[in-house]
């Protein structure tokens, strides 16, 4: 009789271990089964030479950007969209890890929970949510510059354009690409991955502060005579602008004031409200995460707390972040969770459930946003000239980030637009371009007349 409860004891041991292995794998295959069907030691979705042999990538218009022509994969007709889409699309080498045929293969296989990878000899067809043409625009707007530039609906999260450069033709990939300056970081996607001394584009953060802790601030005059001492440090303006109010002083983006201002907050303060405005956070963009901004605020001196003010000293922000940013001072606060993917068509024909918009937490009070984006387009009027952005109601803040002696700054040009027609936030940074304003100022400018003009 013991030995027949041993054998029942053993039996039961053994079953409780075959269900316990049988719920883990059900719960990898459930968690990990896309990356399982899409992984390169399945050869029957892959060639010979490791490039993904099925699916179609299209962008929100359904332009083809690549496709498996006669078992190889080809791209968009066009080299400048192919230049403009490489860093959505993905390249043939797998070098670009952003790159939808690289990081959205399971979606591209066709691969779903009940059928596998059925229909993979097909795949699927991968909606982005980008305008090729948007895309074209802004490359070549950058005009052979590193940068990046994006535009997203803060409404409903869709990226309409997202460009990184330098960029390279997939179909024929320079020779000299690992070695030559000219594509220094070309695999890096610089809107998702990568983060830049922000210059005056920090502005923004430092005023949503004084407006929410310094009681009297729209009643204060600063008098900037070019440069003033704090500390051990010499705050230099880009000019002499007297006496002004906070308003002239942001659209002067006077450097004497902000770095004032800053001191007067104090360290906690500035850290608080730029962790709150979400520069310090790492977001998800259907999966691919942005880059960290980074701060140092802690036992710094007051000359250097004034620098980071001003957007300088180590300060370091990622520019899909600072979209976002922008995005929620334009909509009370809150703003949608940008995304690439706008569906797919899976080879059975059917398409994939609808979109559901995500929301960030509050980056900014709703009075302050509204404060901030009035004092915004104020900058447009005053200085960057309501002229260059016909039939918008844009709000934006320019950015000249220096970066090193001998070297040129960084140009800015980051907001939004107003109105139920056009919820679009964007970012431009154009890698040692000069200034803000006039350099990417006019990338912007080029991009927004063709989104919201069709020009």
């Amino acid at each position: 009789m013991k030995k027949i409860e041993r054998r029942a004891f053993v039996c039961l041991a053994l079953a409780l271990l075959l269900a316990a292995g049988l719920a883990v794998f059900l719960v990898k295959y459930f968690l990990d089964g896309g990356d399982w069907a899409s992984s390169a030691f399945n050869r029957h979705l892959y060639d010979s030479s490791g490039v993904l042999s099925s699916g179609t990538v299209l962008d929100r218009d359904g332009d083809v950007l690549s496709e498996v022509v006669d078992g190889r994969r080809t791209y968009y007709d066009g080299e400048t969209v192919r230049k403009a889409t490489l860093h959505a699309v993905g390249d043939l080498q797998g070098n670009i890890g952003t790159g939808a045929l690289n990081a959205f293969a399971d979606k591209l296989t066709g691969y779903d929970l009940l059928n596998g990878a059925f229909g993979a000899q097909r795949g699927s067809e991968l909606y982005l949510t980008i305008d090729a043409r948007y895309n074209y625009e802004a490359y070549q707007a950058l005009n052979g510059h590193a940068g990046t530039v994006a535009v997203y609906n803060y409404d409903s999260g869709e990226i309409l354009c997202m460009v990184s450069a330098p960029s390279y033709d997939p179909l024929n990939v320079p020779a000299d690409i690992e070695t030559s300056d000219r594509y220094k970081g070309a695999y890096l996607n610089r809107f998702l991955s990568s983060a830049f001394t922000p210059g005056s584009v920090y502005k923004t953060v430092t005023l949503a502060a004084a407006l929410e802790e310094i009681p009297d601030l729209m009643d204060r005059t600063w008098t900037c005579e070019g440069s003033v001492q704090i500390g051990d440090e010499t705050i230099v303006c880009s000019g002499t602008h007297g006496q002004q109010d906070i308003a002239s002083a942001f659209a002067n983006s006077c450097n004497v004031a902000f770095a004032q201002i800053a001191v007067e907050l104090g360290e906690e303060a500035l850290a608080e409200h730029t962790e709150r405005a979400g520069l310090t956070d790492s977001y998800s963009i259907d999966g691919l995460p942005t880059a960290k901004g980074s701060f140092r605020f802690d036992g710094i001196t007051d000359g250097q707390l004034g620098w980071a003010g001003v957007g300088q000293y180590q300060d370091l922000v990622n520019p899909a972040s600072l979209m976002l940013y922008m995005g929620a001072i334009a909509n009370g606060g809150r703003a949608a969770e940008p995304y690439l993917i706008e569906k797919t068509v899976g080879a059975l024909g059917l398409p994939s459930l609808p979109h559901f918009t995500t929301h960030t937490g509050r980056l900014i009070e709703a009075d302050t946003a509204e404060a901030l984006a009035d004092l915004m387009a104020n900058n447009v009027t005053q200085t960057y000239g309501a002229d260059r952005f016909p039939g918008m109601d844009i709000c934006a803040k320019s950015g000249t980030a220096e970066v090193g002696e001998g070297q040129t700054p960084h140009a800015w040009f980051a907001g939004f637009l107003r109105g139920e027609e056009t919820p679009y936030a964007f970012v431009v940074l154009v890698e040692n371009g000069g200034g803000g304003s006039s350099v990417a100022g006019t990338v912007a400018a080029r991009v927004l007349d063709v989104i919201v003009n069709g020009y």
